[in-house]
């Protein structure tokens, strides 16, 4: 189970990579708890400031592992116990992306779909390769990708998203990020470079500014006008409180990068 995500540090970025390209990166029960066991041992990990989610072999994510799924039919209920633990788990799983204290970025190859797809939208940010497709195609086979509907339709128009659930069509890469799916697009060689080079970036951030913004610009989206602007004035007066925070306005006004050491 350990080596089907990997994990590599480079500097402050972790980069966690699915490795199970014979089936395209499905997310499998063992690929979910996986993932999920990595994803939790980062969020205690205060040396990693923001993390890359990618994968091995010609796909990113081809969504659930739909052969394991079949094979649970032949359980005494049918399946349905197995199901309903199957997509409580991947529930939890995708919730953990934007709730993990780290900026999380996507790094997406070849296809991103349902399940995996999900995953996309489920991730702060993300880079695709060109020539990248991504859909929601449940529909083509008799399954409606009600779960990945969840994160779909909260990063991309509701009717582009319902667009998608019901005629089973993939998107390509600039449509992508014409819909705000996708953040960027990278020609194929230069992807894991593009992405590392986001990473660090943000990574350079006051880590502690970075992970009140990111807990802060979660919570708001699901409030009201007059909560959001109420939780956000209070991130703002705990973030101006930080002494890094002083020493970096400091430093703004005497025209001197900040000593954050």
């Amino acid at each position: 189970m350990d080596q089907l995500v990997l994990r590599n540090d480079t500097g402050h970025v972790a980069r966690l990579t699915l490795n199970s390209p014979k089936n395209f990166n499905a997310l499998s029960v063992e690929m979910i708890a996986a993932l999920s066991d990595h994803l939790t041992a980062i969020a205690d990990d205060d040396s990693i400031r923001a993390v890359i989610l990618s994968g091995t072999g010609k796909a990113f994510c081809a969504g659930h592992d739909l052969r394991q799924m079949q094979s649970a039919r032949d359980l005494p209920d049918g399946g349905g116990a197995a199901y309903q633990s199957l997509f409580d788990d991947c529930a939890r799983m995708m919730q953990m992306i934007p709730a993990l204290p780290q900026p999380v970025i996507a790094q997406v190859h070849g296809i991103a779909t349902a399940a995996g797809c999900q995953l996309v939208a489920s991730c702060d940010l993300a880079i695709a390769a060109e020539g990248t497709r991504f859909g929601v195609n449940g529909v083509n086979i008799g399954l409606f990708c009600s779960t990945p509907m969840v994160a779909l339709s909260r990063v991309i128009p509701p009717k582009a998203a319902f667009e998608m659930l019901t005629t089973g069509n993939f998107i390509d890469a600039v449509r992508a990020r014409e819909l705000g799916l996708i953040n960027q697009i990278a020609p194929g060689d230069e992807l894991a470079d593009q992405a590392l080079s986001m990473a660090q970036t943000i990574a350079a951030k006051l880590p502690a500014a970075v992970r009140m913004g990111k807990r802060a610009f979660h919570d708001q989206m699901g409030l009201g006008l007059a909560d959001a602007y109420g939780r956000a004035g209070g991130t703002m007066c705990e973030n101006m409180m930080l002494p890094e925070t002083d020493e970096g306005i400091t430093a703004f006004l005497e025209k001197r990068p900040p000593n954050w050491s």
